[in-house]
Parts: structure tokens; C-alpha cells; sequence
């Protein structure tokens, strides 16, 4: 058997899982459509739109929130996304996501379910979860490290989150300094976004200055970005209102507007928290391939 194959046949035990996972914990897995007549601005990732003027959807995300309006509380879904212009050894146009909400848990509590989400699937390739991914090795064993944004730019950087904030230099020093240090040997997640990065995210009550957000790194690898959900209506429309203005200024593409999934969120949406997973990035480290062309089928 070709390198290829053996590896497409490790990604369906991965999917198997994956699926295995959170049926056990009694989530329902649902699908939402990809080509979308709304969704969530963003404000430096561009989809790709089609001729009947909709749009292939960059995650499923606001379609599962209003399943969580309507009353769904355990979810997931594992489907096809795309993001235009967008090529590299971790990237591509079209790629896998999974994504799953649950109602009643906090961010935090949403974390650890994440981590023994990525365990159950290495489980399953190593059952001694210890692995190497282009000559480093790293386990899934071990406790997951936590460090907020603040101790991350104090540990890796010349500057507090705050100043490089200011500086206009924030995201390259995450970028450049920050992300290649993060989940070696061990899970990483990075916690406790400034609040101008709160995307969907809710503020933190007993800090206000952060958002409930956390992303999880293996390798130097984003793989997850997960939130204590945004259930206020009224404070998310200003932020969307804030996307569409920077889109805007850079000549980016006009959205339609998200009124079906605000209608929804009016309505009421229960405290939750929610994640997605890059999964063709998971099977990348779990089957040590170094391009993410080779874990799936390309034309």
C-alpha cells in the first residue's frame, strides 16, 4: 500500500473516533448547508462567493448557533469549509472542519472536552498517544499546558499583549514569536484574547479586559479556536457592524446581511461554548506528514 492511502485509511479511523466521541457523550451530529445565503463578516478572511450570489460557507458556525436557539444543546458536525485564496502547506481553499457546541459549559469546561476529544482520536492511530510530527515529538498524554495571551507575549516577546496592541504589531509577534513555541512536546492552549479580538467570543465577567476565547496549538500548529459563545444580540450586531466597516476600508467583499441568524439570537441563545477543529491539520500531526496535501484527495 502507497504512503497516500495508508494515510487516507488513518484519517477514517480518525473520523471513526472523532464521531465515536461525541456520540458517547450524547451530542447529535448534524449538517448545515455549505453554500450560505448569510454569514459571519470576517475581518481578514474572505470567502468564496458562487454565481447565484451565495456564498460557500467558512464554517458552519452561525447555522449551528441557531440550532442552539431553536433548542438543540449537544451538537457537531464534520464537513467541508472553504476560505478563498488560500494555499500552503496548512492551508487550503477547501478544507475540513469540525465543529461542536454545547449548552451549560463554560469555556474552560469546553476545553478540557476538547483535549479529550484530540486524545480519543490519537488513541486511535497510538495508543500509547506518543507521536512525532517532523522530527520533534510531542505526547497526548501529558497535561495539556494553559497560558493566557498576556503570559505568552511576556514569555516569548520584548513586549506586553498591551503595547503591541498599540504598537500595530500584534499579530506579527503571534505569528513570528509567539505561535512557533507553542504545543511542543505537549497540547497547548492559548487563553484569554484581548477584547478587541473577541470575535464571536463573550467577555470575560470577572476580567472584562479579555474574551472567553482559547485556541489549542500542537507543534507550533493552530488547530481549534473555541469560545464561551456571545449570547448578546445587541453587542454582537455592533461587532459585525465593525467587520463590515473594515471590509470596507479594504476594498474587501460585501456580505449579505445576517438577519436569519439574528432573528435567531434575539429569540434567546443559551449560555454555551463552542469549537473548531482543523481536522486534515489533526491527521497532518498524527500521521507525521508535513503537507496537508497529503492527507487529502486533491484534484
Amino acid at each position: 500500500m502507497n504512503k497516500k492511502n495508508d494515510i487516507l485509511k488513518k484519517r477514517a479511523l480518525i473520523y471513526r473516533a472523532i464521531r465515536h466521541f461525541f456520540d458517547e457523550r450524547d451530542f447529535i451530529e448534524v449538517t448545515t448547508p455549505t453554500a450560505l445565503k448569510e454569514a459571519a463578516p470576517e475581518e481578514f478572511i474572505e470567502s468564496i462567493f458562487c454565481d447565484n450570489n451565495k456564498l460557500l460557507r467558512c464554517s458552519p458556525e452561525l447555522a449551528m448557533k441557531r440550532l442552539l436557539c431553536s433548542g438543540m444543546d449537544k451538537i457537531y458536525q464534520i464537513g467541508p469549509c472553504f476560505r478563498a485564496d488560500e494555499h500552503g502547506s496548512r492551508h487550503r481553499e477547501e478544507f475540513t472542519m469540525l465543529e461542536y457546541y454545547q449548552s451549560g459549559i463554560d469555556y474552560m469546561q469546553m476545553l478540557r472536552l476538547t483535549a479529550e476529544m484530540v486524545q480519543s482520536a490519537g488513541k486511535i492511530i497510538r495508543k500509547d498517544l506518543n507521536f512525532e510530527f517532523k522530527g520533534n515529538k510531542f505526547s497526548l498524554a501529558v497535561e495539556p499546558e494553559i497560558i493566557t495571551v498576556k503570559e505568552a507575549f511576556l514569555k516569548y516577546t520584548q513586549k506586553t499583549a498591551e503595547q503591541a496592541d498599540i504598537d500595530g504589531d500584534f499579530d506579527e509577534l503571534m505569528v513570528c514569536s509567539i505561535e512557533p513555541n507553542l504545543g511542543k512536546s505537549r497540547m497547548t492552549f492559548l487563553t484569554d484574547y484581548p477584547a478587541n479580538r473577541a470575535s464571536l467570543s463573550r467577555l470575560k465577567k470577572s476580567d472584562p479586559s479579555v474574551a472567553e476565547r482559547f485556541e489549542l496549538y500542537i507543534e507550533g500548529i493552530e488547530l481549534a479556536n473555541a469560545f464561551g459563545e456571545l449570547t448578546d444580540a445587541a453587542i454582537q450586531q455592533e461587532r459585525f457592524e465593525s467587520a463590515m466597516k473594515f471590509r470596507a476600508e479594504n476594498n474587501m467583499k460585501k456580505y449579505p446581511p445576517t438577519t436569519e441568524f439574528f432573528k435567531a439570537l434575539q429569540h434567546g441563545m443559551p449560555e454555551s461554548s463552542g469549537s473548531a477543529l482543523g481536522v486534515d491539520r489533526l491527521i497532518m500531526l498524527l500521521t507525521d506528514t508535513p503537507d496537508i496535501g497529503g492527507v487529502i484527495i486533491e484534484d
